[in-house]
C-alpha cells in the first residue's frame, strides 16, 4: 500500500504541474460563464442553462482532462524510461499501474471540486440558495470519470499515447449510446446483429448510469437504488478494466 499511495501522491505532483490542465480548466470556467450571455436569449430559463452548461462543461472537460493524464502518464515514465529505477525497487508493475490510477483519481477529484466550486457560486448568485440537487450530478460525474479513466489506463499499458486517446474518446461517445446500440439490434431482425450489440452492450460500460444532469437541472428525484446499482457498476466495471490492464502490464516489453 505504501508503494501505491507513494506512486499515487507523485502522479498527482506531476499532473498538476502540467499547463494543459490549466487551460482545460479555464475553458471549462469559460464555457460556464457563457451561459450568462445565453441567458440573455433566453427569457425564463436563466437558471436551467446556467446549471445545464455547467454541468456540461464540467462533465466534458473533466473526460478531456482525464484522457489527458490517463494516456500520458505511463507513456512518459516509459519514454523518460523514469520506469526502470522505479521498477527496480520492491514495486510491482501492478502496483505501479494502480498507483499511477490513484493519482488520475486523485487529480480529477481536485480538478472537479474545483469546477464545482465555481458553479455552485454561479448558482448561488442567481437563485440566492444551495442547490441541493447538483451534489448528486456531480458525483455521478466524477464516478464516470473514474470509469473512463481506468478504460484510459487500459488503453495506455500497451498502445501509443495518439491511439489510446482515439480508442478511450470512442468508447466515452459509444458507453453513452449502448442502449440505443442495443436496441438497434433487437429492432435489425437479424440474429448476428442481435448477438454483436448484445456482446458490445455488456462489454462497453453504459455511461448513461452516471447521467444525472436532466435530473438536478429540473429537478427530478433519483432513487437510492438506482444510484446505489449505479455505484456497484462502476465498481464492478473498474476492477474488470484495471485487472486487464495489469495483465496486460505485466507481458509488457519495455526494452
Amino acid at each position: 500500500m505504501r508503494a501505491i499511495r507513494a506512486i499515487a501522491v507523485n502522479t498527482f505532483r506531476e499532473a498538476v504541474r502540467n499547463k494543459i490542465l490549466y487551460s482545460l480548466v479555464f475553458f471549462a470556467l469559460v464555457m460556464m460563464l457563457f451561459s450568462l450571455v445565453l441567458d440573455q436569449a433566453t427569457v425564463g430559463q436563466r437558471n436551467k442553462i446556467i446549471k445545464d452548461l455547467g454541468l456540461g462543461s464540467i462533465n466534458i472537460f473533466g473526460v478531456i482532462i482525464a484522457i489527458v493524464v490517463g494516456i500520458n502518464l505511463v507513456y512518459k515514465e516509459i519514454e523518460k524510461r523514469t520506469i526502470y529505477p522505479i521498477l527496480a525497487k520492491p514495486v510491482r508493475r501492478s502496483q505501479f499501474l494502480i498507483g499511477k490510477y490513484f493519482g488520475i483519481l486523485l487529480t480529477l477529484a481536485v480538478e472537479t471540486l474545483f469546477m464545482s466550486a465555481f458553479l455552485f457560486l454561479l448558482v448561488f448568485f442567481y437563485e440566492g440558495v444551495f442547490d441541493t440537487h447538483l451534489p448528486l450530478a456531480l458525483f455521478m460525474i466524477f464516478i464516470e470519470l473514474a470509469v473512463v479513466s481506468a478504460v484510459a489506463i487500459f488503453f495506455s499499458s500497451f498502445s501509443t499515447p495518439f491511439l489510446s486517446g482515439m480508442f478511450t474518446f470512442a468508447i466515452y461517445v459509444i458507453g453513452h449510446l449502448t442502449t440505443y446500440l442495443q436496441e438497434f439490434g433487437a429492432n435489425s431482425g437479424s440474429a448476428i446483429l442481435k448477438a454483436l450489440t448484445t456482446f458490445f452492450y455488456y462489454m462497453l460500460p453504459n455511461l448513461e448510469r452516471f447521467n444525472l444532469k436532466a435530473e438536478a437541472v429540473y429537478q427530478i428525484p433519483v432513487e437510492s437504488a438506482k444510484i446505489y446499482l449505479s455505484l456497484l457498476y462502476a465498481f464492478l466495471y473498474i476492477v474488470m478494466v484495471l485487472t486487464l490492464s495489469v495483465l496486460s502490464f505485466e507481458r509488457r516489453d519495455f526494452k
